[in-house]
């Protein structure tokens, strides 16, 4: 597998689902990295400096030498292309890649929309998330139904697709989100989890 010719540096918020994506791909394919935390809290990520990394002002972003690259799906997108010479986790196969990027789509909009801003509001304090349980579980609902007869979101196989779903779904709970009733989406969760080169998302304090 290629090697970065210097660890990659991963700016990220600790609590953050999106930074916690892109650290879990790092951590997958073993590639060397070094984390710098920006507070979103103090609006760190608003600052002139950061902004040039990112013109949305968002983390996560990473730098790879001399190349710089913000938005979650496409650092996963990146780091599979760039650093997983077997294409394991974004096959060649472009009906298989195409199924990737919808659930990358999933992941970026009614993941977000619903259980990751739930999350948010509580554990920022700004709202109890409550509006967005019924969207939440509509989706949860759905993903449930699709791993009915399989164990990975596309193909056979672990894919970028898991890698991004992961992240907002194992911390849905965090937001008033529980899981109980979704035993094959928990399940899904579990392999992703024995995963070899699996980094746990941070927990919120209550």
């Amino acid at each position: 597998m290629p090697r970065p010719a210097q660890p990659i540096t991963l700016y990220r918020f600790t609590l953050s689902g999106h930074a916690h994506r892109a650290q879990l791909m790092l951590s997958l394919l073993d590639l060397p990295y070094r984390l710098v935390d920006i507070d979103l809290m103090r609006g760190e990520q608003k600052a002139a400096s950061f902004v040039e990394r990112n013109l949305f002002g968002q983390v996560p972003v990473i730098e790879d030498g001399d190349f710089t690259l913000a938005d979650s799906n496409a650092i996963l997108i990146y780091l599979a292309l760039a650093y997983d010479a077997d294409r394991r986790w974004l096959p060649a196969d472009v009906r298989v890649q195409a199924e990737v990027q919808r659930w990358l789509g999933a992941a970026a909009g009614p993941l977000v929309r619903g259980p990751a801003v739930a999350r948010w509001q509580r554990i920022s304090g700004q709202g109890d998330g409550v509006a967005l349980h019924a969207a939440s579980h509509q989706l949860f609902a759905r993903l449930e139904g699709h791993l009915q007869q399989r164990d990975w979101f596309v193909g056979e196989a672990p894919t970028i697709a898991d890698v991004a779903l992961y992240s907002y779904t194992a911390r849905a709970p965090e937001g008033g989100i529980p899981l109980d009733d979704y035993p094959r989406l928990r399940a899904w969760l579990a392999r992703v989890e024995a995963l070899p080169g699996f980094v746990a998302m941070p927990v919120a304090a209550p």
